[in-house]
């Protein structure tokens, strides 16, 4: 995983964000698939990464690819780590309404896995 790819793209998407309020679907669509594609390029560094390393603001912006993500991965190992980070970041799940995601997330994993 290139984290310095990540923390940019993130930057780049928070910056999206508070200039256009969500408003510039081409803009965030990019962000979403460059963030997928650096955190699907080696599972095993991303999930060392999402347990070392990961803010709670990194968090919060992965929860808005992490069902597309698991969908595409169909990794255990990335799945139990983004479960975790949700126990680490109750306060941001709570805020972003992330319990959802969370709970998305599981479905897709499940329906994906039992194929």
């Amino acid at each position: 995983m290139n984290i310095e790819a990540f923390k940019e793209t993130i930057r780049k998407r928070a910056a999206i964000e508070e200039a256009s309020q969500g408003e510039w679907v081409e803009g965030i669509e990019r962000c979403w698939k460059a963030e997928q594609e650096i955190l699907s390029e080696d599972i095993p560094s991303t999930v060392a990464y999402f347990k070392d390393e990961c803010t709670s603001e990194e968090f919060s912006w992965i929860s808005e690819i992490i069902v597309d993500l698991i969908e595409q991965t169909r990794s255990a190992s990335l799945m139990k780590s983004y479960e975790e980070l949700a126990a680490r970041y109750p306060s941001e799940c709570e805020k972003y309404n992330i319990g959802w995601c969370l709970e998305e997330t599981r479905k897709v994993f499940e329906e994906h896995n039992a194929q």
